[in-house]
């Protein structure tokens, strides 16, 4: 049936806000849908890290039982399911069993909140309840944002990010910018922690995702006082201001030469953000500052100023420079391909602003969220909800 021309509905404008509301629908949907699977998904994953675990427990009493087990698992599921279960993913299912523990009789009421529910005596009387829709709600964010918080090392850290991502309703994506730039840390030395929590669950144009989308080691540079908010410029900048601190934190002998040192390779400029000198391995050593994780992109950028070092840089009677890029967080089998087989000597380390007393910290935090939640209830109270 087509509308008479002159109809109300039959202008571009109402059309337009039709099309629109059905496709948030849609959307809405396809997002619901992607939710109930992964935490299915997710559940599944537990249930093959428990397993694994007790296989482990009930065989020989050696290490190397638990990698035979996995590596003979790797082959006999990529074999019957094909891809996703290489020795790495499987490890993941298992640490992911150990960092979740799970008890089925937890209330509802503990699941919503993101509360961590801990075994207690009577988990092996339950132990057969332990299915997937009995597990499924006790992980509400997709699979992958687990395999995120687990690359998070400090447990307080990777609770602060569970329960956040929970509250804020944060993507997968924003849920990794937050732990690259440490946002834990940063809300940890924070004057003002609420409003530090209050922009952290606001969402920027680069965290929305399509429906699809759903489905020294390290370098203890407390002494910075970072800013709540800082880019690599900042990072580099504290550097500097302290750069006696930081050459004691990298060891004896290191010598500062320059810094945003210039180079030109083809048409292109580039530059360096720290030149320094280390007296006993008698080479330069070049500094990348990363304020997120680190990438293959970042060991080939490298790659090229090592080149451009050794040629332009380097005296005749000293040895390669070395290179050092310094990362929030670093990916041990992406720095293991990226840099294995260079020319150069290229190490990825990590860093921490902070390092804090850490219940006194939680505690600081815990209270900002409580007046978070506080706020926003008078707020609906105030607007009639």
């Amino acid at each position: 049936m087509t509308l008479p021309a002159d109809h109300p509905g039959n202008t571009p404008a109402v059309y337009d806000a039709a099309l629109t509301d059905v496709a948030d629908i849609l959307d809405t949907a396809r997002r619901a849908a992607a939710r109930s699977v992964n935490s299915i998904m997710t559940a599944a994953y537990w249930l093959v890290g428990r397993r694994i675990v007790e296989y482990e427990q009930g065989g020989e009493a050696r290490a190397e039982y638990g990698t035979e087990l996995i590596e003979r698992l790797s082959v006999d599921l990529t074999a019957r399911y094909g891809r996703g279960f290489a020795t790495r993913n499987i490890w993941r299912m298992r640490a992911f069993y150990l960092a979740w523990p799970i008890l089925p009789t937890a209330s509802a009421e503990s699941v919503s909140s993101g509360a961590r529910i801990l075994p207690t005596a009577s988990a092996e009387r339950v132990s057969s309840r332990l299915t997937l829709p009995t597990i499924a709600p006790h992980f509400p964010l997709p699979w992958s944002a687990y395999v995120r918080l687990l690359s998070v090392q400090n447990e307080l850290a990777r609770e602060f990010y569970e329960t956040e991502a929970l509250a804020g309703g944060w993507t997968v994506r924003q849920l990794q910018r937050q732990i690259d730039s440490q946002f834990y840390e940063r809300t940890a030395l924070s004057r003002d922690k609420e409003a530090m929590l209050r922009r952290g669950r606001q969402q920027e144009p680069g965290d929305l995702t399509a429906p699809e989308a759903e489905f020294k080691d390290p370098y203890l540079l407390e002494f910075l006082g970072l800013k709540d908010e800082y880019s690599e410029s900042d990072l580099e900048e504290a550097l500097i201001r302290h750069l006696e601190a930081f050459l004691l934190e990298l060891g004896s002998d290191f010598c500062f030469v320059g810094r945003q040192r210039r180079l030109r390779v083809g048409d292109e400029w580039y530059r360096v953000d720290l030149l320094l000198y280390n007296r006993r391995l008698r080479c330069p050593v070049v500094i990348d500052l990363k304020i997120g994780r680190f990438t293959h992109a970042d060991a080939g950028q490298m790659n090229l100023y090592l080149n451009y070092a050794r040629e332009h840089w380097t005296l005749a009677d000293e040895n390669p420079p070395v290179g050092l890029i310094l990362c929030a967080q670093r990916d041990d089998a992406v720095a293991h391909y990226a840099l294995d087989g260079l020319g150069n000597t290229i190490l990825a380390a990590e860093y921490r602003t902070v390092l804090p007393a850490e219940e006194t910290l939680v505690a600081e935090i815990n209270r900002a969220r409580e007046m978070l939640r506080r706020r926003g209830d008078q707020s609906q109270l105030g607007n009639g909800g």
